[in-house]
């Protein structure tokens, strides 16, 4: 049985932690993309993830897991059994987190033909595949900046209607397939398509710690988890169930959450200082620094939670300038103190 690391007990990585956790707050941020070396922990912190989750009603004999309170926003089966006067039954399950290889082929991610009912039984019967699995939970994909240009292209498909669409083999299925995207990456092995960079929310960039202290904790705390995965999982387990109260406590919050009009126009400030393209990056300030507030406890948002989400929710949006050779995040920092002081 695997046994993930963790969540509370990686070492640093702070801003990569807090931008997993908001979008566990809401949903709506748009997902994260975490870019950094090898061994920094991203594919860990992602797969630690499911232990913080606070389980979520679905329907019951769901293939896709619909949420029984969502009005209008079910599969057609839901749909379907809701019109033929059935009370839908419901039960807790945990939120889906599912691994998109890259070698994964269309028919696994999209859904196809189910053979096995088809050489049996002579039916057309559709197989779900991964997007069906991850509806109202996340995918996440690894390297995703080596991810086949067709793969992409559903992946923007799906990320922009909230539904999959599979026709194919005298097979005609839509179904819902709403789920946070997360990719992480190494940016020396190339670029993500600017279409897809646009559709995260929040972008992470993590490195190699310099500092010996934390260095020597990395290694004493994984070699204490590869000895004693359970012992050590243990040990950690308070720690994972208040991250996991903080998380559902902040999602009960945001909904009613004020966000002043002072401070969406601080958005649109930076958003226009820093030259960001449409309003994709004010939302993503709006919804971030809602949720950090959320998560903080505070009762609204105000000019410190932007500053704070402003890196994340900006870096990966920025136009390359060929006067400026500083990076993204120092571009954000210093027109944040322009605006709104050091």
């Amino acid at each position: 049985m695997f046994i993930p690391f963790p969540f509370s007990a990686i070492v640093g990585q702070d801003e990569m932690k807090r931008a997993i956790l908001l979008t566990a707050v809401d949903p709506t941020i748009g997902g994260v993309l975490i870019l950094g070396h090898r061994g920094t922990a991203k594919s860990t912190a992602v797969r630690a993830l499911p232990a913080l989750l606070p389980p979520m009603s679905v329907v019951t004999g769901c293939r896709y897991g619909c949420d029984p309170h969502a009005e209008g926003r079910k599969c057609h089966d839901c749909l379907a059994r809701e019109a033929a006067g059935e009370k839908l039954r419901s039960h807790k399950a945990p939120v889906p987190v599912v691994d998109l290889p890259l070698g994964a082929t269309e028919d696994r991610v999209v859904g196809a033909l189910d053979l096995e009912r088809a050489l049996t039984r002579g039916e057309k019967a559709y197989e779900p595949g991964l997007l069906a699995r991850a509806h109202r939970g996340y995918l996440y994909v690894d390297e995703i900046n080596l991810l086949e240009d067709h793969l992409v292209d559903l992946l923007l498909d799906v990320s922009t209607t909230g539904e999959n669409v599979v026709e194919r083999e005298g097979i005609s299925v839509r179904h819902p397939a709403r789920f946070v995207l997360v990719g992480s990456g190494n940016p020396e092995e190339g670029d993500l398509r600017p279409q897809l960079l646009d559709r995260f929310g929040l972008s992470v960039e993590v490195t190699t710690t310099t500092d010996l202290d934390a260095r020597v904790e990395v290694i004493k705390r994984r070699d204490a988890f590869d000895r004693d995965p359970d012992g050590f999982s243990a040990k950690w387990a308070e720690a994972d169930h208040e991250a996991s109260k903080k998380v559902e406590r902040a999602r009960k919050k945001v909904a009613t959450l004020v966000v002043p009009d002072a401070v969406l126009r601080q958005a649109a400030q930076l958003c226009a200082a820093v030259g960001t393209d449409g309003v994709r990056g004010e939302l993503a300030l709006l919804r971030g620094g809602r949720a950090l507030a959320a998560f903080d406890g505070a009762k609204h948002v105000t000019t410190e939670h932007l500053r704070a989400i402003a890196p994340s929710a900006l870096r990966h949006r920025l136009r390359r300038n060929v006067l400026d050779d500083v990076g993204s995040t120092v571009r954000i920092d210093r027109a944040l103190d322009e605006l709104f002081g050091a």
